[in-house]
């Protein structure tokens, strides 16, 4: 927690749950990313957290941006950016959000299948456009195969497709997984777009950028390497496997350039237990799956948590949010220990939780309102 953040919950002392992001932090992690990966052009992936706050700071900072649909493209052009700054890089749109985009100047546009192909060539014709390569994600903890991508052979031949249809085939797109520990990960992927670029070359395409995606971590429970390792690791790869002739590279970071600035601070509702015999305890809290905290579904993201009794014995816990369905539970199946002290009030604080909270967190379900931001 930031010193910033710690006067302003004393100051303040907003009601809970709320999530409290730290300017200075996102500041000094775009500027990480700028002199460790010096090639790459940064795109923000404005899903990670939308907050106009962030959004016009990384504006005025040079920062472009990776948008997934309409909203976030209006977001983007009302903070400053600049539309050739925009990449629309979803592979599943609307054709009317395709020609929405490409009427505001976009010209940047994601695909992975020949539909996708089809409506670009009609809603944003002349077009740059890239192909998203499917990948296996080992590594990652929160994946993201099988939705997005397709296998290189296809890729080869949509691009051939996209020239024929009078659109620019710019590049090659792909994502290692999101909060990637091995920093290896972007070595298999750009052989896999090495692959493709020298295919291309052969049918007489001659491709200029790789979009290396996100995947670059925040600081859960678990050390992670550094923005630095990341940036050699990548380089190397990249001399590996395109050797003097590396291309145009972007990356897309959100959870790395968000997550560690924000910090949940959340209220204990109830500490129970189901019998008498019981050696875990129940602990909910004010905050739960619904509220923002949609990651930690089968335990895939487990964020750090502070109480005011660290220091004290500490047990195994069940913790839960408030709602009424069963599936509210965060963790279970790996109990997650908590000072035996703790008491209904205590103010808990959740780290590493400036990205993908206020986007996951849901409308009013059961009433309750959703997650409170704010910027400072």
């Amino acid at each position: 927690m930031t010193d910033k953040i710690a006067r302003f919950l004393e100051e303040v002392r907003p009601p809970t749950p709320c999530v409290v992001v730290d300017l200075d932090v996102i500041r000094d992690n775009y500027q990480g990313l700028r002199r460790w990966l010096p090639l790459a052009q940064v795109y923000y992936a404005v899903k990670a957290n939308p907050a106009p706050e962030i959004v016009a700071m990384l504006a005025t900072m040079g920062s472009s941006f990776d948008v997934a649909s309409r909203p976030e493209i209006e977001l983007c052009l009302k903070a400053g950016a600049l539309p050739e700054r925009l990449s629309f890089g979803n592979t599943i749109k609307k054709q009317s959000d395709i020609a929405f985009a490409y009427d505001k100047g976009v010209r940047l546009f994601a695909f992975d299948s020949e539909a996708e192909l089809d409506k670009l060539a009609v809603a944003a014709p002349g077009s740059r456009v890239f192909c998203r390569l499917l990948m296996t994600c080992e590594g990652a903890e929160w994946p993201l195969s099988r939705k997005f991508g397709c296998e290189i052979d296809m890729a080869r031949d949509l691009l051939v497709a996209a020239r024929d249809r009078g659109l620019e085939p710019y590049g090659v797109s792909f994502h290692v997984g999101s909060q990637q520990r091995n920093q290896h990960a972007w070595d298999r992927a750009l052989a896999s777009a090495a692959a493709v670029f020298k295919e291309c070359g052969e049918r007489g395409m001659n491709l200029a950028m790789v979009n290396l995606g996100g995947g670059f971590p925040t600081k859960y429970l678990k050390n992670v390497p550094t923005v630095k390792t990341y940036g050699n690791a990548i380089f190397k790869a990249l001399r590996k496997h395109f050797g003097n002739r590396i291309p145009e590279t972007i990356i897309e970071p959100g959870r790395g350039m968000v997550g560690n600035a924000g910090m949940i601070e959340t209220e204990v509702v109830l500490v129970s237990k189901k019998s008498e015999e019981d050696d875990v305890r129940w602990v909910y809290l004010d905050i739960g799956k619904f509220g923002g905290l949609a990651e930690t579904m089968d335990e895939s993201i487990r964020y750090p948590i502070r109480t005011p009794r660290d220091g004290d014995a500490m047990g195994p816990c069940v913790l839960a949010g408030p709602t009424c369905d069963s599936a509210d539970v965060l963790y279970e199946k790996t109990p997650y220990p908590l000072p035996v002290s703790l008491e209904i009030g205590d103010k808990l604080l959740i780290e590493g939780t400036g990205a993908y909270t206020t986007t996951y967190s849901a409308v009013a379900f059961n009433g309750f309102e959703p997650l409170k931001s704010y910027h400072i």
